[in-house]
């Protein structure tokens, strides 16, 4: 939590704020602040159990509070599917302009769009500010659709994109879908996409609810290849009619999840024949797909089945590309470039495919000369890089070296005037959420400052306005909102805010003792925790460096560190102690590879140590096949962040290239494993 300090300057704003707010927050309060203060952390305990005689109770006891609609919004939320229609007005009128007004807007809306009341949401939807709710957008159109029959075509590409992207069942979506399949907008085909990625994704309640639309007479055998495809794929023995075929394309995709080889042969000895071009390349593409994600020599193999790439989905392509890359010491680049050039618009705009299209087309693009022309195929190459070269990110810096630049710290903007200052200062929402943040209302806090700089006003903040809030929340040591909101500067860049350095003699001082690289801990903590020090993950890490506490416990005893206790794991100073030593210890058991070990602190270390057998390759072509998705991301975040920190923290020109280096098999001369490390 903050520091008393910062929590008294935080009334003391919030008080100057209620001076100009609603009447709501003008209202003297019933009990003491720091009475209240409990009060609401009683009421959040209340709302999250669902006692809505308790929060009733409460509520009275906090009007006036800064937090005020926070606790009105779990009263009423907690019994929402009651309230009456003029219950929810008020509340959205005494809130108007707040976040909580339009969450409890958006709750509202999804109510009466489960309940068919489209006049009520017509009336209402318009007013809705955050717009981020794929099932609300689905039920709006849908209510287009109704009172407009005639853009229905128009609605239908939004409605697909978004239940695609679902990946648990929804009512709004599914809804939507129904009816433009009745009025011939989508096709059974669109449907049956859904189906599989739901299938592919372990979502058999999504899968049923596509399937239910258009062939409910199927849905028994749903059920059935859910329990066991590799039984169902078996025992059933001809697919004829359409919906058959593609109840055989279901089964297969699941068995594929945790079978590859054995889809793979029901498609070779029995089912192939019987499916049709586009299906059977499908199911190819998803048993290449796991094998890929396996790391399976096999991947490229399963997915040169496929006559057709176009008929396969952008992840299904991501892994060909992938698998494309890592065949070898040289990459398949005709194979990367194929795979990318089938993916959709939308996913070759991703600076991982630009980046791997361009080094693609380079890899036997004619070398420019002096006088003449650039060959086409290099200045698209060179043209892709630029596109996205910058100290962003991972494959931005990447671009950057391609194009024989280093990473550098970009020029800080102007320095903000004490009027932008002051507007951050005086914002409601900015205030509110920093006030929740310190009460430990974390979860809440952050909520409420995404929607005051992101969605309350169309677009969001301008860029003067996020730096200035990003300010706001350095000066209070926030540091995950500093970060998350400087971030979003599209012009500018001001890395004192992107990349803080907080605690900065105990980090650099422990690093140097154990010959680590402080931009490297650095960079790690900033993905880890974002400078949380009570920071504590959905698997029991703890501290500024997410470390568990068996982890905890064995580092401990490995640096001879007595009388160490579970407790001590959220001191500062211990956990950087404990953190640093764990990362140095994985580091030197992967021969100083800064990937490998930062692979190995997200993942354990049995899995890089399995992940890196194979052929010598590039680290980014590594790090881009990591199987875990949240691992793969951490990877390059580390390593891109490590990148930017060390420019910042030494003033020098910088290359991540040289930091990635190469990736391959332990070398038989290296050190035995430790296997001791956890």
């Amino acid at each position: 939590m903050l520091s008393k300090f910062i929590l008294k300057a935080l009334i003391s704003g919030l008080s100057s704020c209620l001076l100009l707010a609603p009447a709501w927050a003008q209202t003297n309060l019933t009990s003491s602040p720091s009475r209240a203060d409990d009060v609401l952390l009683e009421m959040n305990k209340a709302f999250k159990r669902g006692d809505k005689a308790r929060l009733a109770q409460l509520l009275p006891q906090v009007q006036g509070h800064a937090l005020e609609p926070w606790a009105a919004y779990w009263e009423l939320r907690a019994r929402l599917d009651e309230a009456s229609t003029r219950e929810v007005q008020d509340f959205l009128a005494r809130y108007a302009g707040s976040y909580q007004e339009d969450r409890l807007r958006n709750d509202w809306l999804l109510l009466l769009g489960q309940r068919r009341d489209w006049a009520a949401f017509a009336a209402e939807y318009p007013n809705y500010r955050m717009g981020d709710d794929k099932d609300l957008r689905c039920y709006a159109l849908l209510v287009d659709g109704l009172t407009n029959p005639a853009a229905a075509p128009r609605d239908a590409d939004e409605v697909r994109k978004n239940w695609y992207a679902q990946r648990e069942a929804s009512d709004g979506c599914t809804s939507a879908a129904s009816r433009l399949v009745g009025n011939k907008s989508l096709t059974t085909h669109d449907v049956w996409i859904k189906a599989r990625l739901a299938m592919e994704a372990n979502r058999p309640r999504a899968a049923r609810d596509a399937v239910e639309i258009i062939a409910p007479e199927a849905l028994g055998l749903v059920t059935e290849l859910n329990s066991s495809p590799a039984k169902f794929l078996a025992t059933k023995v001809i697919a004829i009619r359409q919906v058959r075929k593609e109840i055989i394309v279901l089964a297969l995709v699941k068995l594929a999840t945790s079978d590859a080889d054995g889809a793979a042969r029901f498609v070779e000895d029995k089912w192939g024949l019987q499916l049709s071009t586009e299906e059977r390349n499908w199911v190819w593409g998803a048993i290449g797909k796991q094998a890929a994600t396996r790391l399976s020599s096999d991947a490229l193999g399963y997915f040169a089945k496929v006559s057709k790439d176009s008929d396969l989905s952008d992840d299904m392509l991501g892994w060909k590309a992938r698998a494309a890359l890592r065949a070898g010491s040289t990459p398949r680049w005709p194979l990367v470039l194929g795979a990318i050039n089938a993916m959709s618009d939308d996913a070759r705009k991703d600076p991982t495919w630009v980046y791997w299209k361009a080094r693609a087309l380079l890899s036997n693009a004619p070398a420019a000369v002096a006088s003449a022309p650039m060959p086409p195929q290099r200045a698209e190459a060179l043209a892709l890089l630029q596109s996205i070269a910058s100290v962003r990110g991972f494959y931005e810096q990447l671009a950057l070296e391609e194009l024989g630049q280093k990473i550098t710290v970009p020029p800080r903007p102007a320095p903000l005037t004490p009027e932008e200052k002051e507007a951050a200062r005086l914002n409601p929402g900015l205030n509110r959420a920093a006030y929740a943040i310190a009460l430990g209302l974390r979860s809440e806090g952050v909520r409420e400052w995404n929607y005051s700089t992101n969605l309350h006003q169309r677009g969001g903040m301008g860029e003067r306005e996020l730096l200035a809030a990003a300010q706001f929340a350095c000066d209070r040591a926030i540091w995950d909102r500093c970060i998350n909101t400087s971030e979003r500067t599209q012009t500018v860049m001001d890395f004192e805010q992107r990349f803080p350095t907080p605690f900065r003699d105990a980090v650099t001082q422990r690093s140097r003792e154990i010959n680590l690289d402080p931009a490297y801990v650095y960079g790690l903590i900033r993905q880890e925790s974002r400078f949380i020090m009570d920071a504590r993950s959905g698997v029991g890490a703890s501290g500024l460096m997410q470390v568990m506490p068996a982890t905890a416990r064995e580092t401990a005893r490995y640096i001879g560190l007595t009388g160490f206790t579970a407790g001590q794991i959220n001191d500062r100073d211990t956990n950087i102690v404990i953190g640093t030593a764990y990362l140095k210890r994985a580091l030197d058991d992967f021969g100083g590879s800064m990937a490998l070990a930062a692979a190995a602190y997200n993942a354990g270390p049995g899995r890089p140590r399995s992940w890196r057998n194979g052929p010598v390759i590039e680290a980014a072509i590594w790090a881009e096949n990591v199987p875990f998705g949240e691992t793969r991301d951490y990877v390059k975040k580390v390593l891109s962040n490590t990148t930017n920190y060390a420019a910042l923290l030494s003033g020098q020109p910088q290359s991540l290239k040289a930091r990635l280096g190469s990736v391959g098999p332990r070398e038989a001369s290296a050190p035995p494993v430790d296997e001791k490390m956890p």
